[in-house]
């Protein structure tokens, strides 16, 4: 026996549902509310422009005074970033190429994992074939698995490549020094596939059906869709999720440190002012200088592609 709704009830629901959205909304609108998100919004960024002031004031200054001092008594110099990214020795800094470098593994660590996502997704998304959902549900158990426990396995790869039954099937990476990028690209494509597969499957997984099937009418092919369709629709998510990567990747430390080395060919910028900070500890007006030159970059990337990065959150969580 089956019971159904009154349309009395049903439009009681919506009424109550509604109406509960307009008190949150009303409340997120209110003075209160404002005030809090410019009192969040100060507290975080006061370390910030303290870090940036403070690269800018002598040696002598910044170790015998506070960074709200300057304002009294303005004493700025740019020898602080001339040191970091340009020193004659490379115990004062010499930046510039490990800059480079973040550069080189930043970029193509976003570009393959979010290339590769975007087809699995599609595929897992709306095309039939045998093991689909399994092989969904797999991608998503990833995620649980703790980052650590795959280095010593894909050390392992990278040294002694992979073999079955005597036969080589895959040749190990005996790569030194520019060679090098190649497993820090493939170290981060591997870590971030399943994160990006997961959330790229839940936006294409929610376009319009009709609109599927009207292109398979009209004789569009799964690239043709993918291509023309799809990947317009799906863009603040594909920037959300560039954004997520590019910010990962350039402020990992661990991978970074792992595959790429030491060495001023391949290290990234993190591997560098983790050695100023342990043999330049009391040079702290390089320490700052260095600290600004990482993070300006992320915050360009973040600013700049903000918009979609709200629009990327925001699609799909209403309806209609």
């Amino acid at each position: 026996m089956t019971t159904t709704t009154p349309p009395a009830a049903v439009g009681a629901q919506q009424s109550d549902g509604s109406t509960r959205a307009s008190r949150v909304r009303k409340r997120l609108n209110s003075r209160t509310a404002t005030v809090v998100a410019i009192v969040i919004a100060v507290v975080w960024t006061i370390p910030t422009f303290g870090l940036f002031i403070s690269s800018f004031r002598p040696e002598a200054e910044l170790k015998t005074t506070g960074w709200w001092t300057a304002f009294t008594d303005p004493q700025f110099t740019l020898k602080n970033y001339q040191d970091v990214l340009f020193g004659q020795t490379a115990s004062s800094g010499q930046l510039a190429n490990y800059f480079v470098n973040s550069l080189v593994i930043t970029l193509p660590s976003v570009l393959f994992p979010l290339a590769f996502a975007a087809l699995a997704a599609y595929a897992l998304a709306w095309i039939n074939f045998r093991g689909r959902d399994w092989l969904y549900i797999g991608i998503f158990a990833l995620q649980i698995v703790p980052l650590q426990m795959a280095l010593v396995p894909l050390l392992s790869f990278f040294s002694r490549g992979v073999s079955l039954g005597g036969v080589t099937l895959m040749p190990a990476w005996n790569l030194d020094g520019a060679q090098n990028f190649a497993q820090v690209w493939f170290a981060h494509t591997c870590f971030a596939l399943p994160f990006a597969v997961f959330l790229l499957h839940n936006f294409i997984s929610q376009l319009p059906k009709d609109l599927m099937e009207a292109a398979r009418v009209d004789g569009a092919t799964h690239p043709k869709i993918f291509r023309t369709i799809v990947l317009p629709l799906v863009a603040p998510a594909l920037a959300a999720f560039a954004i997520f990567q590019f910010l990962w990747v350039w402020n990992d430390l661990l991978v970074a440190l792992i595959f790429a080395g030491g060495s001023e060919v391949t290290a990234p910028l993190t591997v560098r002012l983790a050695e100023l900070a342990g043999t330049r500890g009391n040079e702290w007006q390089r320490l700052t200088a260095g600290a600004f030159v990482s993070i300006v970059v992320p915050l360009i990337v973040f600013l700049s592609l903000q918009r979609y990065f709200v629009r990327g959150l925001l699609a799909g969580s209403v309806k209609g």
